[in-house]
């Protein structure tokens, strides 16, 4: 595996991260101790408890060389077994020497048979797996095969149980420990990244900085920055309520001029020269006032999906609605009712107006919601589909100006109000209808 391949089966999480760097050295740290613990305690103590074993067979082998019969050898292995505590026994059986029997995992018993081999010689036999308490060992000698039964306790030690406890007992508290003190240092972090996602979809949350210096400085950067955005927002809304003020004026004089002066052939398109210019003064400042939205409530979407159709029903558009919830019981989701309003209120003012038919579409998971916007009207270009949703941008060409006027701001609101919530706009081709269909995006 290369080592741009090892980062992918990391958690994608910072916490679980931290835990493996944690874990994972104190979990390789016990290893190696129990490592070396267990070779020196069972190597070692068994390989010393083993040569006094040895030392004991020795005397019984000599015994039975300097007997002059097997009957007289035997008489004295007899005497000589309890006070050695070995059950020793001369046979006249065929010896298998080197086929020596043990568990796969019985690493002392290993360490056992390598050290009688090289103190006893290579006419031995070892039987440690018929019986688990007991060590059968056979040696060749000039009158028979020596058989020499002896407790497992006398040549190997128990397993350390309590030790292993204590090492695992002892890892499951130092990771405890470092699981609350990981949580811990995390919190600021989570707090600092709610505090920028609630930010970047238009909620502006109370937030501290908290916890290590670098995560202080972080946090104090965070708040630095949300200030100037919000500072610059602000600035730029009051400038263009001012601008509003400024021109309002004029305009309520000119169509009060206009309304004294109805007789005038040309008064009429005036007067609707005059409605296009605040109609396009409204255009602007509702673009404008896109960062400035209002609070968070919960909605109900079939109601919210209704009243939308129907408003734009009564301004003479053919809208057909429909609702997909999943799951079903779960009809609210938390948004900006009246920035959502204005949202697919645009889109809807750009399917009437471009299309004989429309479609308006709610489609609902436990995480997200989709409001879908279809027509039957001639759609925008593959290649313009992220330009028309820049301000002021109009695709007169595909999108025929004569039918209605615009200055290029509703798919740029709409696109606002979706980034607003963290959500998108998504732009495509009607399969249904034939026409353009738009996606508003957000999450619940």
């Amino acid at each position: 595996m290369t080592p741009r391949n090892l980062k992918y089966p990391l958690p994608r999480s910072l916490f679980p991260r931290a835990m493996l760097i944690v874990i994972v050295p104190l979990i390789a740290l016990q290893l190696v101790v129990a490592f070396v613990f267990f070779q020196r305690h069972f190597e070692g103590v068994t390989r010393q408890m083993t040569r006094n074993i040895a030392r004991e067979l020795a005397v019984a082998q000599q015994v039975i060389d300097t007997s002059p019969t097997a009957e007289i050898a035997q008489l004295r292995l007899t005497n000589l077994s309890q006070p050695l505590e070995i059950a020793l026994s001369l046979r006249a059986e065929e010896l298998r020497p080197g086929a020596h029997r043990r568990d796969l995992f019985d690493l002392s018993g290993r360490a056992l048979v390598a050290e009688m081999a090289d103190l006893l010689g290579g006419q031995l036999q070892i039987d440690l797996a018929a019986d688990r308490r007991q060590v059968d060992v056979r040696l060749q000698t000039d009158k028979g095969v020596l058989r020499a039964v002896i407790p497992r306790s006398r040549m190997t030690v128990s397993n350390p149980h309590q030790l292993l406890v204590l090492m695992t007992a002892t890892a499951l508290v130092l990771a405890v420990i470092a699981l609350l003190f990981m949580r811990n240092q995390m919190k600021p972090i989570l707090q600092l990244a709610n505090a920028a996602d609630a930010f970047g979809k238009g909620r502006s949350v109370p937030y501290r900085p908290a916890g290590a210096e670098e995560v202080r400085r972080a946090g104090a950067a965070f708040l630095s920055m949300r200030q100037r955005i919000e500072r610059a927002m602000e600035q730029r809304t009051q400038m263009l309520s001012g601008v509003s003020h400024d021109l309002r004026t004029p305009l309520t004089r000119m169509k009060l001029s206009l309304a004294m002066a109805d007789a005038m052939p040309e008064a009429r398109e005036m007067e609707r020269d005059v409605e296009q210019m605040e109609q396009m003064l409204n255009s602007f400042l509702a673009f404008a006032r896109g960062d400035q939205m209002d609070e968070v409530e919960d909605v109900h979407l079939p109601a919210l999906l209704e009243e939308m159709a129907e408003q734009a029903r009564r301004g003479g558009g053919c809208v057909e609605t429909d609702i997909r919830l999943e799951p079903a019981e779960l009809p609210t989701a938390t948004l900006r009712r009246a920035a959502l309003a204005r949202a697919l209120q645009n889109l809807l003012s750009n399917a009437t107006r471009y299309g004989s038919r429309t479609r308006l579409s709610l489609r609902t998971t436990p995480r997200a919601v989709q409001f879908i916007v279809e027509d039957d009207g001639p759609g925008v270009p593959v290649d313009r589909r992220e330009e028309v949703m820049r301000p002021f941008i109009r695709l007169d060409s595909a999108r025929n100006q004569d039918r209605g006027g615009g200055v290029g701001l509703g798919l740029a609101i709409a696109q606002d109000v979706a980034r607003a919530h963290g959500g998108a706009l998504e732009l495509s081709d009607s399969e249904a209808l034939g026409g353009l269909k738009a996606v508003l995006r957000l999450p619940r």
